[in-house]
């Protein structure tokens, strides 16, 4: 089985990207399922149900989430609504949303789990404990295990990897919007990566366009960001499962770019 998981899909521009790359990244690769974060697609910040159908309709099986998850009332509704779009787990169980789902695959079921970190991001419940509670419940269900965790600081995303060694198949960190090189398979059978990157215009400011980010940067004052719009890349990991044991079997970062 071969898993795709897209970075942070930023604006509409990385939902150019993702509609117009993925069908073909799909035959290249032999896709069974796909997973993308999907917390910018609304014009960097929020998602709205238009923006997810949009991702949706171009291939993408689950939509995971992060601290902007929240940013667009007119988003909230989907949240409750469609069960393919998660939230972190670990925030507040009065949240909009749900955290983890399962998902079914031909014959198998894989199970998805976004949690949010806790260094330099607002205060939530703690992702480790999170993380033990949610897969207990999924290992009766299914093997295959991919856990998003949505977080800054790299010290955490690893930790979480290592933790969780040998009980997820697939643990990515996703916002920093930067595409990390230490994607490796851990001991006991986990594939993980610092970050995916993001799907989005990388003549920017992590997506922002420069001018209005070093404005920011620069006088510490409110600014409206707005996405940038050139060169678009569309950034993922592809992973090669062993379905009946839910180890993975090699990572691979992927970069593409929207002509």
């Amino acid at each position: 089985m071969n898993l795709l998981f897209i970075g942070d899909v930023f604006g509409k521009p990385g939902r150019n990207a993702v509609r117009n790359l993925l069908p073909g990244l799909r035959r290249e690769l032999s896709c069974d399922f796909v997973i993308a974060n999907g917390e910018n697609a609304a014009s960097g910040a929020g998602i709205t149900a238009s923006t997810a159908e949009e991702l949706f309709s171009a291939g993408v099986d689950v939509l995971t989430g992060g601290n902007h998850t929240f940013d667009r009332r007119e988003g909230l509704a989907v949240l409750d609504d469609d069960p393919r779009i998660l939230r972190p787990f670990n925030y507040p169980p009065d949240a909009p949303g749900r955290g983890s789902g399962l998902y079914d695959c031909g014959p198998y079921r894989i199970g998805v789990l976004n949690l949010i970190g806790r260094v330099f991001l607002p205060a939530t419940d703690c992702p480790f404990r999170a993380a033990d509670s949610v897969l207990e419940d999924l290992a009766g269900a299914t093997p295959i295990v991919v856990v998003d965790l949505h977080a800054e600081a790299s010290s955490e995303k690893q930790g979480m990897a290592w933790y969780l060694d040998g009980r997820a198949t697939l643990v990515v960190g996703t916002h920093t919007h930067v595409q990390t090189a230490d994607e490796r398979i851990l001991p006991r059978g986990t594939a993980a990566i610092g970050d995916v990157g993001m799907t989005g215009p990388h003549d920017s400011i992590i997506g922002v366009r420069k001018e209005l980010a070093l404005h920011r940067l620069r006088t510490q004052m409110p600014v409206r960001f707005q996405p940038a719009e050139e060169d678009v890349r569309l950034h993922a990991v592809v992973v090669r499962i062993d379905p009946e044991s839910g180890r993975a079997l090699e990572i691979r970062r992927i970069q593409r770019n929207l002509e």
